[in-house]
């Protein structure tokens, strides 16, 4: 998508995400600092990563949640326990990475009917709760780029090469371009590589969030890297998937951009 289109609707005004870093120095997944830890989770993840998994997992928490009764605020502070290891960029605890993604969509947006998008900016990563020891799944399994399974993996994956050790890779239930699924089925229809971004959203499903459906998008979609960034997968869209495209990508300059290897000030955005 061109700039002319993402800026077509931007308040007026509006200011652009303010880069931490060089724009090409984000998503290192060759050399960065962290190398060693994020192949690591990658090659765990894409390797036990299959279609059944994904649809026990989205089973088990649609059924049972987390057993685990807080406010937004005590499951941002959580997050203080968790540091991705799936991220080539921070090596902070996440409840920075919310704060520096609320923070800059609330600069780009400053106006009182934005707050959902702010609020949204805030919440997108408390999936990653699912990582805490009390809830007990591994990191491979909560954090990373997201990807449809019950169909082909693609190039457009980081890392692809370590999904040739996932036995989805040789069923052919699962490994033919569309899989279980019908063409333009609509992601609606289709199950994604588990983690904290299906879970949220299935979260603000089923306790009747109020969010538009732009913000359901960008909580369920903001790390399925394959389809928003590289155009994978569009053989599986519908014309509400395509429509809200723009708005993943607005939603993940914010995401990606704001993120700084240095703590927020936690206490004065609180």
């Amino acid at each position: 998508m061109s700039s002319d289109v993402v800026a077509s609707f931007l308040p007026d005004g509006a200011s652009e995400v303010q880069y931490t870093k060089d724009k090409a120095d984000f998503r290192n997944y060759a050399d960065s600092k962290l190398q060693d830890r994020v192949s690591r989770t990658y090659e765990v993840q894409h390797t036990q990563m299959t279609y059944t998994y994904a649809q026990e997992k989205l089973k088990h928490f649609t059924t049972h949640g987390i057993n685990m009764e807080m406010t937004i605020w005590e499951a941002c502070e959580m997050l203080n326990a968790i540091v991705d290891e799936s991220d080539p960029d921070v090596d902070t605890p996440q409840i920075h990475h919310l704060l520096q993604t609320a923070e800059a969509i609330r600069r780009a947006y400053p106006g009182e009917e934005w707050d959902w998008f702010h609020l949204t900016g805030l919440i997108h990563d408390l999936g990653k709760l699912l990582a805490l020891p009390q809830v007990g799944l591994p990191q491979w399994a909560v954090v990373g780029d997201t990807f449809p399974v019950g169909c082909k993996f693609v190039e457009e994956n980081v890392f692809s090469e370590f999904f040739a050790a996932n036995p989805d890779n040789s069923d052919p239930r699962y490994n033919t371009v569309n899989g279980v699924y019908e063409p333009g089925c609509g992601l609606d229809k289709v199950t994604m590589s588990w983690g904290h971004d299906e879970y949220m959203y299935q979260v603000c499903l089923r306790n009747k969030a109020t969010l538009p459906v732009q913000a359901l998008y960008m909580i369920r979609f903001h790390s399925f890297y394959p389809w928003h960034r590289y155009g994978a997968y569009t053989h599986l869209l519908n014309d509400q998937d395509r429509d809200m495209l723009k708005w993943v990508l607005e939603f993940n300059k914010y995401d990606l951009y704001s993120k700084e290897d240095v703590a927020v000030d936690v206490a004065a955005l609180k």
